[in-house]
């Protein structure tokens, strides 16, 4: 599968773009009108809400940044399309085609279009989640990611904007751009330089390179105490004070913690005082039933985190008053974080706005809250920036564009050559199965496995570098529209 995508060394937006169009993965070519509908951003992209011509259907249309001069790029973005065709579950996005665009030399990746988001729900006035709403929301949460870890997917990235909520109540993961295969069976260093600062585990912000499900499991924990408690629970601004913030509500690590982490500079960060776990003292308004999964999840070591199976098996679903059907969800007005956001910047405008300035006034700086549920930008500038240097930086001196990003050594998700000496191929997909954050063991018969195209109405994935015009190619090239003057979008 590897091969077929990605054959031979480097490859540039148009041998990939070719590349999908002969394996049938195009299924059309995009109508750029007006990129302005912006409906959300992604690791290294924009998300634009478009119609598809063809069948009048609202979708989502995830624009892909990538330098040409930068074949690791393409990379990054190949292994997000693979790993998005291995899942299938109701609560992960699905991936419903590639489209792409000859004018603006652009790839798109096609969804279904989700009204929502849970951090902009969870942000906007007026809305409070009830303890039913809540189980069934971190019970799909689960689901999904149980899905996730038993195709050997890690999604590094799990926040409340990455978690669409449509006008049925079903909840899916997506942004799979930071995801990462794993075999834990054969651990691959993987970066540590991954997952939103407020939902970033202590073992990533040490600088853990061998890690498991348990990086996706600490970020439920806090969606889950979020939920309740109405906002984000760590909020640090650097990397040292989300690690103070976590000691001071999860407790001090013990000495077996740093001995089992294997990072002789990691012991810098000892708290100069030993904290006492505190989460039940600090939670105690949440309903008791959650109190022992958030304990687990958010367990200082990993292995203690268990399994998305554990936690949807735990106390907290089994009691009254049970999850509640997605459907009977109340139907909110469309939100999403960056719905948020503006609403944020509007309401500070005004504010400044509406001050009096009198002469020899002195001015004082107003120190804004942040909005309830959603990063501050300082909050993920680690992660922002490092994306912005071309994915995932991880040599402070780099001076090669070989050393802009992580090789396989330090990040074992990447792809690379069929037939490399550092290939390894993430197509494998096992029956499944249940393990522990930080191993577990499984069959090594083969297995079979489908690696077909994505939906291909009429052959347009075929080749069309010899097809001359037509007005059926025009149509198809004019598939997807995107412009803001449309009011039924």
């Amino acid at each position: 599968m590897v091969s077929k995508l990605l054959p031979g060394g480097r490859l540039g937006l148009w041998q990939l773009q070719e590349r999908l169009s002969e394996g049938g993965f195009l299924v059309g070519l995009i109508h750029l009108k007006s990129l302005t509908r912006q409906v959300g951003q992604g690791t290294y992209s924009n998300v634009y809400k478009a119609r598809d011509t063809i069948t009048g259907k609202i979708v989502a249309l995830k624009k892909v940044r990538f330098d040409n001069l930068e074949p690791e790029s393409v990379r990054f973005m190949a292994r997000e399309i693979l790993i998005l065709r291995r899942l299938d579950h109701p609560n992960v996005v699905k991936l419903q085609g590639l489209v792409t665009s000859r004018m603006s030399s652009s790839l798109y990746l096609v969804f279904d279009y989700m009204e929502h988001d849970l951090a902009g729900l969870a942000s906007s006035p007026g809305i409070k989640f009830t303890e039913p709403q809540v189980k069934c929301y971190v019970h799909q949460l689960l689901s999904g990611l149980e899905h996730c870890h038993n195709r050997y997917v890690l999604h590094r990235d799990i926040k409340g904007s990455n978690l669409l909520i449509d006008d049925e109540g079903v909840l899916k993961i997506a942004d799979f751009g930071l995801a990462s295969f794993f075999d834990p069976n054969n651990k691959q260093p993987m970066t540590s330089r991954v997952v939103t600062l407020w939902y970033r585990p202590p073992e990533l912000l040490l600088g853990a390179t061998e890690y498991g499900v348990g990086v996706d499991l600490w970020s439920a924990g806090c969606i889950l105490a979020e939920l309740f408690a109405g906002k984000p629970i760590m909020t640090g601004r650097t990397e040292v004070e989300q690690l103070h913030r976590i000691f001071k509500l999860c407790g001090s690590p013990s000495e077996e913690y740093w001995k089992k982490l294997k990072l002789h500079h990691a012991t810098i960060f000892k708290p100069q005082q030993a904290y006492k776990r505190c989460i039940a003292e600090t939670f105690k308004e949440f309903p008791p039933s959650s109190l022992p999964l958030i304990e687990t999840l958010l367990a200082i070591d990993p292995a203690d985190r268990q399994t998305a199976t554990a936690a949807l098996r735990s106390e907290f679903f089994t009691t009254k008053p049970y999850a509640c059907d997605p459907s009977s969800l109340p139907k909110y007005p469309p939100s999403k974080e960056m719905d948020a956001k503006r609403r944020d910047e509007e309401a500070r405008r005004l504010r400044a706005t509406s001050k009096p300035r009198g002469d020899g006034v002195k001015k004082t700086r107003t120190r804004h809250r942040a909005i309830r549920g959603i990063p501050a930008l300082e909050a993920n500038a680690e992660l922002r920036a490092n994306l912005d240097r071309q994915r995932l930086i991880t040599h402070a001196n780099a001076k090669s564009k070989s050393e802009k990003f992580p090789p396989p050594h330090e990040d074992g998700g990447l792809i690379h050559p069929s037939g490399s000496p550092r290939y390894v191929d993430p197509v494998f997909d096992p029956p499944d199965i249940p393990f522990s954050s930080m191993n577990f063991s499984y069959s090594k018969e083969p297995i079979q496995t489908w690696s077909g195209p994505l939906a291909d109405p009429a052959g347009v994935g075929a080749s069309r570098r010899n097809l001359k015009p037509s007005k059926k190619d025009n149509r198809k090239d004019n598939r997807y529209v995107l412009n803001n003057q449309q009011d039924n979008m």
